[in-house]
């Protein structure tokens, strides 16, 4: 289940991820993208962190709600409205039901794929939040399953987004905002909601 506690763990972990693996999001978004994918989610984590060092919540659901105001408005690019609605969808399915983890990420999903009409092979995000979900459903996610889950983007075609210009040169890299999302899921995993 969410908590105050374990919500706030979950994004400073997620921010301490992105920091230290921030010029590998951004090498990986420079075949494909902008080349700042690391650069934007740095500095988006890093204002989440500062709004959770000055606040003081009262359930979870604000601190998901505190973190998506804070992707959305200092984010750049795609990641910060992407990340910021899902968390904001987060925000109302845990105040809803904090023990509900998969409702949780399920609502985040469907926000997601709301803001960016993507859909699972589309080599997107959402290729590596389905399987995701899928895998807490069966009450089985590890670190192992997100890895395997972010590699598999590397063999699609991008269809949606700024990779799809590329077409056929999109095949053999890592989708950025995939890795990002599996550095999301190991903080998630480390953080004890999931136990």
């Amino acid at each position: 289940m969410f908590t105050v506690e374990n919500t706030i763990e979950l994004f400073r972990n997620f921010a301490t991820k992105v920091q230290t693996d921030k010029a590998w999001l951004s090498d990986l978004d420079t075949p494909i993208g902008d080349g700042d994918h690391g650069t934007n989610m740095a500095r988006g984590l890093t204002e989440v962190t500062a709004k959770l060092d000055a606040g003081t919540y009262k359930d979870p659901g604000d601190v998901f709600k505190a973190a998506a105001m804070a992707m959305i408005g200092k984010t750049g690019g795609a990641s910060g409205p992407l990340y910021g609605t899902a968390f904001m969808e987060m925000s109302k399915a845990v105040q809803a039901n904090p023990d509900d983890i998969t409702g949780a990420l399920e609502a985040g999903l469907a926000g997601i794929q709301k803001r960016g009409k993507a859909t699972a092979g589309e080599k997107t995000m959402v290729d590596v939040w389905v399987p995701v979900i899928e895998s807490v459903k069966a009450g089985g996610l590890n670190a192992e399953h997100v890895d395997a889950y972010v590699e598999k983007t590397k063999p699609m075609k991008a269809t949606k987004g700024r990779a799809s210009y590329l077409g056929e040169r999109s095949i053999g890299h890592l989708d950025p905002g995939s890795a990002s999302s599996g550095l999301f899921f190991k903080a998630l995993l480390e953080g004890g909601a999931l136990s």
